[in-house]
C-alpha cells in the first residue's frame, strides 16, 4: 500500500492489489483498525484524530475518520467506527461510470460520422454545441441547410459568411434575410470573402462604414472592380 500525506493529519492510503486490501481487512479493518504508514516526519501524535481517504485498487474510495491509538515502526495504528465489510465492499467496487461515458463520443466525431444526408437533415435543428462542429464543415450544402436552424445567432452567421465553401446560393440566402442583412459584422464577414460573388460585394459596399470602405480601397479588397467602387466612393463619385 501506498500513503501520502493531503495535510497535517490528512492521508491518502492506496491498495496496489484486492489480496493486500483484504489482508489489510483481515488483520486490522475487520477489528476496527488500520496500519498507516508515515514516511514522513512528523507523525501524527497519540490519540490525535486523522482524516484518511481509502483508495481500492480499482479506484473505488472511502473516508474514515480514525483516532491514532499506538506508534508502529514505520507509521501509526488508527482506530475507526464503521461497518468494515461495507468498507470493504466500497473500496473493492470501480467508481460509477456516467451513463453516458459508453456513449461520450465528442459532439466532432458524433457528427462526422454522420453522412452527407444525414448532416443535411440534421443542420436545421442541431443544438448550439453542434452547430460549432457545423459551421465548419467542407460541404456547401450543409453550410446552407445550417441557415435554416431558427435558433443561429449572428455569431454563427458571421462564421458561415467568412466561410471557404461559400457559395452563391449561401451568399444570396445571407443577403435576403433581413436581421443578417443589415448586421455591419456580417457584411464586412462577406465583402472580404473571395467566395462571395462580386456582384453581392459591389451590392453591400455602399452600406458599410466609412473605415471598411477605406480598408477596401488600400488593399483588402476582394477584386479590382471592388477596389475600384471603394475609391469612388471616397472621392465622393458614388
Amino acid at each position: 500500500m501506498k500513503a501520502e500525506r493531503t495535510g497535517p493529519n490528512a492521508f491518502t492510503l492506496a491498495f496496489d492489489s484486492e489480496d493486500e486490501l483484504r489482508e489489510e481487512h483481515r488483520a486490522n479493518l475487520s477489528q476496527g483498525g488500520l496500519r498507516l504508514p508515515v514516511a514522513d516526519a512528523p507523525a501524527p501524535a497519540l490519540f490525535s484524530p486523522v482524516d484518511v481517504t481509502l483508495r481500492g485498487p480499482s479506484g473505488g474510495e472511502a473516508r474514515v475518520k480514525g483516532t491514532v491509538v499506538a506508534p508502529l515502526p514505520d507509521g501509526v495504528a488508527l482506530a475507526f467506527e464503521g461497518d468494515a465489510d461495507a468498507l470493504l465492499a466500497r473500496l473493492l467496487a470501480a467508481p460509477a461510470v456516467r451513463e453516458s461515458a459508453a456513449k461520450d463520443v465528442s459532439d466532432w466525431d458524433r457528427l462526422r460520422g454522420m453522412s452527407r444526408t444525414e448532416r443535411l437533415l440534421y443542420a436545421p435543428r442541431a443544438e448550439r454545441n453542434e452547430r460549432v462542429v457545423l459551421v465548419q464543415d467542407a460541404d456547401p450544402q450543409v453550410l446552407y441547410a445550417l441557415l435554416k436552424n431558427p435558433r443561429l445567432t449572428v455569431d454563427e452567421v458571421v462564421r458561415v459568411a467568412k466561410s471557404a465553401y461559400l457559395t452563391y446560393q449561401t451568399a444570396e440566402l445571407i443577403l435576403k434575410t433581413a436581421q443578417w442583412a443589415a448586421n455591419v459584422e456580417v457584411k464586412t464577414a462577406l465583402v472580404h470573402n473571395p467566395k462571395t460573388p462580386p456582384a453581392f460585394a459591389l451590392r453591400i459596399l455602399p452600406t458599410l462604414p466609412e473605415a471598411e470602405v477605406k480598408a477596401i480601397a488600400r488593399g483588402a479588397a476582394t477584386s479590382m472592380a471592388l477596389k475600384q467602387a471603394a475609391l469612388k466612393r471616397l472621392q465622393g463619385g458614388g
